[in-house]
C-alpha cells in the first residue's frame, strides 16, 4: 500500500537534549527527520549537530527523508559558536559536522532532502550529503562561507563538484553564489522541484526511482 494514504506518526529516539533540535516522525514505510529551532533558522550548532547525527545513527530501518520548514531547510552553522572556537576546537567541530554528513551518506537506504526555503552553509554541506535533493520552488541554495572569511570543512568542498562540476563548485564557493531552485536543478544541485518537497521524495520512494 502507498505511504500517500497513511498518517504522521511521532516517534520516540532517546537523543540526549533533541526536543528542541529536531523531530522524528514517521509516515507509512519512511521517517521524516525535521530540523527544528526556536528562531526558525535551524542553525547546525554543535547540540544540533550532534542530536542529528546521533539520531541517524540510530535510524537504520526505514527510508529517511531530512527536512526543514518552509523558510529555512538550514542556515548552515551558527557563525557565533565558530567565533568562539579555538583551534583544536574548531578541528572537533569539523570531525563532529563530518560524522554527521557521513552518516548520512553512508546511510543503508535511501535519504533524501526535501528543501524549503534558505539553505546554506552547512545545510547545504547536509543536503549534498543526501542521496537525493528535492527542492520547493522557493529554496536558495549558497555556500556563503567565503564572504565572511571562512571554509567548510564539512565535506562540502569534495560532493559539490561530483555534481556541478569543479568551475561551477569553485564559482559558489569562491563567489558566494547564491542559487535559486531552477538554477540549482539546471546545474544538477537539485534532482527535483516540486510544490510539496515532502510529498515529491515519498512518491520517489513509493516509485523506487531514485535516479
Amino acid at each position: 500500500m502507498s505511504s500517500k494514504s497513511n498518517a504522521f506518526f511521532h516517534y520516540h529516539l532517546d537523543v540526549p537534549g533533541s526536543s528542541s533540535q529536531l523531530a522524528i516522525e514517521t509516515i507509512g514505510e519512511y521517517t521524516i527527520l525535521r530540523l527544528i529551532s526556536n528562531d526558525g533558522t535551524n542553525r547546525l550548532t554543535l547540540a544540533r549537530t550532534l542530536a542529528v547525527a546521533y539520531a541517524i545513527e540510530k535510524l537504520h530501518v526505514k527510508p529517511l527523508i531530512i527536512t526543514g520548514n518552509n523558510r529555512f531547510f538550514s542556515a548552515g552553522a551558527d557563525l557565533n559558536e565558530i567565533s568562539q572556537l579555538t583551534g583544536p576546537a574548531a578541528y572537533d567541530f569539523a570531525l563532529k559536522g563530518q560524522r554527521l554528513m557521513n552518516a548520512i551518506s553512508r546511510f543503508p537506504v535511501p535519504v533524501i532532502a526535501a528543501i524549503s526555503g534558505y539553505c546554506m552553509g552547512g545545510g547545504l554541506d547536509l543536503a549534498l550529503a543526501c542521496h537525493l535533493r528535492i527542492a520547493s520552488p522557493n529554496a536558495i541554495f549558497g555556500h556563503r562561507g567565503a564572504a565572511l572569511g571562512i571554509m567548510t570543512g564539512w565535506g562540502g568542498t569534495q560532493r559539490l563538484p561530483h555534481l556541478i562540476g569543479k568551475s561551477r563548485a569553485l564559482q559558489m564557493f569562491l563567489a558566494a553564489e547564491k542559487l535559486h531552485a531552477q538554477q540549482a536543478l539546471d546545474c544538477g544541485l537539485v534532482d527535483r522541484i516540486a510544490g510539496d518537497s515532502i510529498q515529491a521524495a515519498i512518491t520517489i520512494l513509493d516509485s523506487g526511482d531514485l535516479h
